[in-house]
């Protein structure tokens, strides 16, 4: 199976930057998509921003102009800069990766992260 480990979520105040990383346990599979979504409490899990195997991207519009999506092909890894951060940023993000092809014999699967808390507060 392919784990995702996330990492740089935290508290912070209104206007500062975090940035997230995600990255695969592997890296013997090429990717279609791997983006980030975000789930509030009592609100359901919306994308964030995504990014495709051309290098296209596609951004919420509350993230545009603010969040950067980025990658690293050669270790499966994905990034999002964030800044000029708002309390209505704070929730749990997480990373998904979408395998091409077949992966350990599951054709297009879906991989997601464990989630990693982001607090914007004063």
């Amino acid at each position: 199976q392919v784990q995702l480990v996330e990492s740089g979520g935290g508290l912070v105040q209104p206007g500062g930057s975090l940035r997230l990383s995600c990255a695969a346990s592997r890296n013997d599979f090429s990717i279609y998509v791997m983006g980030w979504y975000r789930q509030a409490p009592g609100k359901g899990r919306e994308l964030v921003a995504e990014i495709s195997k051309t290098g296209a991207t596609n951004y919420a519009d509350s993230a545009k102009g603010r969040f950067t999506i980025s990658r690293d092909v050669s270790k499966n890894a994905v990034y999002l800069e964030m800044k000029n951060l708002e309390p209505e940023d704070t929730a749990v993000y997480y990373c998904l990766l979408d395998a091409e092809g077949v992966v350990d014999g599951d054709y297009h699967p879906r991989f997601w992260g464990q989630g990693t808390q982001v607090t914007v507060s004063s």
